[in-house]
């Protein structure tokens, strides 16, 4: 049973992996995309940065010839961020794209080389607002204090309304608002219900003013290998310290993504990705070594990344597969076991399975590998344990491994848990 959105939206469930981009004019600093509320400094300086942001080596082709280059399939772009700054060409606001040197709708430009492709993009929109006076900034989780007597959340309200429907209207086809940061938690289901009038395709994340289609867990480990029981899509930054642009990057470690982005799409989830632009509209050489590291692994084993969820559990007496340390998807003829944490050793000795397969192959390197269908020395009184045998532990120990096991006939049956339908009703099982 697969699951899948009603409609457009069921691209959601195909491209399983995407980049984030956070990009402003908080680039400028270097620090961090919330730099102004982070480092206490004062509006009137740092919407300065408006007055020098110039990216004049942007150039959307070369974002996203990294983005297939990589494996990843749809695009999440900040069109406004926590500091309101506005990414295209609004109306609704002075502080924009158009009032900087750059004098262009990099928005615009973005989503036509995405629709060249039919490339899917989504739009990042902060419902937090630190510049916009009606916008109630009353010091909560990532607001900046500001004078109550401006305070007009309806107002406000109308505002985002507006901007919205630019958006939705202005840029052709787009795949998805990522919501983000709704402090007052304020309910409006007419917010969703405008963007799915306007567009179909786009899909709509849980952090914004009603009922999402997915959920949204962000910098964080997964600790369970159950496949999700509702729509899931992580996401993570490849700079330890920030979304945006850093001067002095520090990054996680491929491993480390790696384990993320293989434990979250083995589990039936979405990842994203994000890495920040520099000023000049660049993703910098480290970040981009940084993607296509990721990426290199990512395309070497998507295939059964993106197969199809299978919670089977082994028992190993030598603790080489311990509950945890892997993920298995697949079924019918096919199983692949990923191995989240580093093997132990040299082989993987399977409980559980009483066929040998037809191959073996990891997928990291597309060698095949030997087996055998034995009983192994410590578990004699154990059913026969299937070995898969010289595994590169040593050589491939940094990066995470996929084995793929074929059989002659159907030996998998994947006990796939039923993804629950959200509230917003265009979930449909298939």
């Amino acid at each position: 049973m697969t699951i899948a959105f009603q409609d457009e939206r069921s691209w959601f469930n195909k491209k399983r992996f995407g980049l984030f981009i956070h990009w402003g004019i908080y680039a400028l600093g270097g620090r961090h995309e919330q730099e102004q509320w982070r480092y206490n400094i004062p509006a009137a300086i740092y919407e300065k940065y408006a007055e020098r942001f110039d990216p004049v080596k942007f150039d959307p082709a070369q974002w996203l010839d990294l983005c297939q280059e990589c494996g990843m399939e749809y695009l999440v772009f900040t069109v406004k961020h926590h500091d309101g700054f506005c990414m295209w060409d609004t109306k609704e606001t002075s502080y924009n794209i158009m009032n900087t040197p750059y004098q262009k709708d990099i928005t615009a430009m973005l989503a036509e080389e995405c629709h060249k492709r039919d490339f899917p993009l989504e739009f990042y929109y902060s419902c937090v607002d630190w510049h916009h006076p009606a916008y109630p900034n009353l010091g909560r989780h990532h607001e900046i204090e500001t004078d109550p007597q401006h305070h007009d959340f309806p107002a406000y309200m109308e505002f985002l309304k507006a901007q919205i429907r630019e958006l939705c209207t202005n840029y052709g086809k787009i795949h998805g608002i990522w919501w983000d940061m709704n402090v007052p938690e304020a309910v409006d289901p007419s917010v969703n219900a405008m963007i799915r009038e306007l567009q179909p395709a786009a899909v709509i994340n849980n952090r914004g003013y009603g009922p999402g289609d997915y959920s949204t867990p962000e910098r964080q480990y997964h600790n369970d290998i159950t496949p999700f029981a509702s729509p899931v899509e992580a996401c993570e930054s490849i700079n330890m310290h920030s979304w945006g642009y850093r001067k002095q990057n520090g990054f996680f470690s491929t491993r480390d993504l790696e384990e993320k982005i293989a434990l979250y799409t083995a589990l039936g989830g979405n990842f994203l990705l994000n890495a920040g632009p520099a000023p000049d509209g660049t993703i910098d050489p480290l970040s981009t070594r940084k993607l296509k590291a990721v990426g290199k692994w990512y395309n070497h084993v998507k295939s059964a990344l993106r197969s199809t969820p299978c919670p089977m559990e082994f028992s190993d007496s030598r603790g080489l597969g311990a509950k945890g340390s892997y993920v298995c998807t697949g079924g019918g003829k096919e199983l692949n076991i990923i191995m989240i944490k580093p093997p132990r050793g040299e082989e993987l000795s399977l409980t559980g399975i009483e066929t040998e397969p037809v191959e073996a192959v990891l997928l990291n390197t597309g060698e095949k590998l030997s087996f055998t269908l034995e009983k192994v020395p410590y578990a004699l009184q154990q059913p026969p344990a299937l070995r898969i045998l010289e595994i590169p532990a040593d050589e491939l120990g940094n990066e995470v491994m996929a084995v793929s096991l074929r059989f002659a006939h159907d030996v998998i049956k994947p006990q796939v848990t039923e993804l629950a339908a959200e509230s917003s009703g265009i979930l449909t099982k298939e």
